[in-house]
C-alpha cells in the first residue's frame, strides 16, 4: 500500500526529528553526569590554580524515561573533563553554576538540572501517546554555609528551577520545580576521594507534573484511564558522589536514589513504581591547562 505525498512529509520529519534526538543523547547524558556533582574537582592543595583544566574520556549514564518509568535506559557518551574557576562561571565538583553573590556564609547562583528525551515505545506504558522531550532547568539557587570544616563542609541550598521541554525544533515551558537540600562535601576520604552526600524533598507545580503525568482522555485505555496531574510533593532525593585525581587521571561516579511514595502523582497510570535510580562512571584524561592562575577556593 503507497503513501500519499502527505504521510510521507509526516513520516520524514518524524524520520529527521527522530535521528535529531538520537544525536542529542549523548549530549544532555554528558551534561547530567557535569551537573550531578561527580563534576571534576580537587582539593585545593595550592594558593593558586589554574583558570581552567580540560581533558577527554568516557562515561556511561543510566536513568528511568522518567521518574516512575521501569524503563530504564543505559547512555554511553564521550566525556569532557572541564575545570573553570571564572567570577561568575563555575565548573567544579559542586557542578556547573553561574554564581550571582558571594559572602562568607550565603552564595546565590544560577543551577541547572535537567532529563533525557525518551520514546514511547510499543508495549510501553506510554504507548500511543506523544513522546517526552527533553527537559532542561534554570533557575536561582541560594545556598547557606552551615559548617565549615578542615575536609568536610555542610550546606543548605534551595534551587527554584523554570522546567523547559524541547524537541530540538521548538521549546515550551514545562512548570516550575522547587528541590530544597542539605548537601555535604568530604575532601581527602578514603585515600584522597572527594565525596558528595545531598539529600532533600522535591516539589512540583501542577503543569511539571502533567508533562510526565497526565493521561488526556484522547489517550485514554482500558488499562490506561485519563488522570489530571496536581502540584505538590514530588519524592525524595538521596544523592551521592565521588571523584578523585590520579596525576592526569580523573575518576568520577554518582548514584541518585528518588523515593516516591506519596507524590502528588502516584495515582497515575504511568507511574509503575516509586523507586527511580540514576547513576553514572566516567573517567578522563588530563589534555592541558591554562597558565592564568586564580586564588584556590578556601
Amino acid at each position: 500500500m503507497g503513501y500519499t505525498k502527505e504521510k510521507k512529509s509526516k513520516i520524514t520529519r518524524l524520520q529527521k526529528k527522530g535521528r535529531k534526538k538520537s544525536l542529542m543523547l549523548p549530549l544532555f547524558a554528558i551534561i547530567l553526569f557535569l551537573l550531578s556533582g561527580a563534576a571534576p574537582g580537587r582539593t585545593a592543595e595550592k594558593a593558586e590554580q589554574p583558570l581552567w583544566e580540560f581533558g577527554l574520556g568516557a562515561a556511561v549514564v543510566t536513568m528511568p524515561a522518567y521518574r516512575g518509568s521501569q524503563n530504564q535506559e543505559f547512555y554511553p557518551a564521550p566525556l569532557p573533563y572541564i575545570i573553570y574557576r571564572g567570577d561568575f562561571l563555575k565548573i567544579d565538583r559542586q557542578g556547573i553554576r553561574g554564581l550571582i553573590y558571594d559572602s562568607p556564609r550565603t552564595e546565590v547562583n544560577l543551577s541547572a538540572d535537567g532529563a533525557v528525551p525518551s520514546t514511547s515505545d510499543k508495549g510501553d506504558v506510554r504507548e500511543g501517546m506523544p513522546d517526552l522531550d527533553a527537559v532542561g532547568e534554570l533557575g536561582p539557587s541560594i545556598n547557606y554555609l552551615l559548617y565549615e570544616g578542615k575536609s568536610i563542609s555542610l550546606h543548605l541550598r534551595l534551587p527554584v528551577r523554570a522546567a523547559f521541554a524541547t524537541d530540538f525544533t521548538s521549546i515550551e515551558h514545562a512548570g516550575w520545580k522547587v528541590h530544597p537540600q542539605v548537601k555535604m562535601d568530604a575532601s581527602d576520604v578514603l585515600g584522597q576521594w572527594n565525596v558528595g552526600l545531598t539529600l532533600g524533598p522535591v516539589f512540583a507545580d501542577k503543569k511539571y507534573h502533567a508533562y510526565y503525568y497526565e493521561v488526556k482522555p484522547a489517550y485514554a485505555t482500558d488499562a490506561r484511564p485519563a488522570w489530571r496531574a496536581n502540584g505538590g510533593y514530588s519524592g525524595t532525593s538521596v544523592q551521592v558522589s565521588a571523584s578523585r585525581r590520579f596525576g592526569r587521571l580523573w575518576l568520577g561516579m554518582f548514584a541518585r536514589y528518588d523515593n516516591l511514595a506519596e507524590a502528588a502523582f502516584m495515582e497515575s497510570p504511568l507511574v509503575e513504581t516509586r523507586h527511580s535510580f540514576m547513576g553514572g562512571i566516567g573517567a578522563a584524561w588530563m589534555l592541558g591547562e591554562s597558565s592564568e592562575t586564580v586564588a584556590a577556593a578556601p
